[in-house]
């Protein structure tokens, strides 16, 4: 009996899903997951920057049944399923659970983003890891030479870094992402996933809201996250300016407990082991 975890991710969508998944992925480190993501790049950015130890590409959730077995088990996080597959994948699976549906709307890995002490970064702009359609890149152009750092999206163009090294104090590769959410006193984002990495390193993140992307709005307003909707970038950053003078206070901000996924795991593959005689 195998544990899978499938991150909805690619280039035009970025690493979110995959950032969740990999948290949960480590606290079932016992069972030895297999994270399967959309881009075989989600996959090496969870092994190399997050801990993940297994991972394999699967293009979409539906080819998860060419390497999966009868009673596997199984947490997704991706909108592609419908009622009807979620009733197939239920049947097939031993255990099935959706990370939005049944695990929590906050899942960041503690042991990674930690508070520290003196974050040695005053200001950092991270945008996203995806860009495809540029949107980051056309709006930095009416911008001037900005007093920020900037943290690049994984899936960032190639050369777009040089463009950006006009505008921006200092110009942080995607590698450096975990250290340099940990050691970011502020944080403007349009990242949700980052703005609670962000929180649970006890930083303080602004989220700006991009146009092609749908937030969670019932629980940015639940933990009082500042946010700015302006497009104009020049006055997404005097609005930052302003809101970290007097930045407000978090509330409820809750991550997610998985002590009962990991013991639900834990017998459900005790009970399978016993049954076929793996004793």
């Amino acid at each position: 009996m195998q544990v899978y975890l499938y991150a909805k991710s690619g280039h035009a969508i970025g690493l979110e899903a995959t950032k969740r998944c990999a948290t949960i992925a480590n606290a079932l480190k016992e069972f030895e997951p297999i994270l399967c993501t959309s881009d075989f790049r989600a996959g090496a950015f969870a092994k190399d920057l997050l801990g993940v130890k297994k991972y394999v590409n699967i293009d979409v959730i539906r080819n998860l049944y060419n390497i999966m077995e009868k009673r596997d088990i199984l947490i997704y996080d991706t909108d592609e399923t419908n009622e009807f597959m979620h009733n197939d994948m239920k049947e097939f699976c031993t255990l099935l659970y959706s990370v939005q549906n049944d695990i929590s709307n906050i899942v960041v890995d503690e042991t990674l983003y930690k508070k520290i002490d003196n974050p040695s970064i005053e200001k950092l702009m991270f945008f996203g890891d995806d860009d495809y359609n540029n949107l980051f890149l056309e709006n930095i152009k009416e911008a001037q030479a900005l007093d920020i750092d900037l943290l690049m999206g994984h899936y960032f163009f190639l050369g777009n870094e040089k463009i950006f090294k006009k505008y921006f104090n200092n110009v942080i590769d995607e590698e450096e992402y975990v250290e340099t959410i940990q050691n970011s006193k502020h944080l403007l984002t349009a990242s949700l996933q980052t703005a609670l990495e962000s929180i649970s390193c006890g930083n303080k993140p602004v989220l700006f809201k991009r146009e092609d992307k749908i937030y969670d709005d019932e629980l940015i307003s639940k933990l009082n996250i500042p946010t700015i909707n302006s497009k104009d970038f020049n006055q997404i950053v005097k609005e930052f300016e302003e809101i970290i003078k007097d930045y407000p206070e978090i509330k409820n901000f809750n991550n997610a407990n998985l002590e009962n996924i990991v013991h639900t795991i834990k017998e459900k593959i005790d009970e399978y082991n016993r049954l076929v005689g793996n004793y």
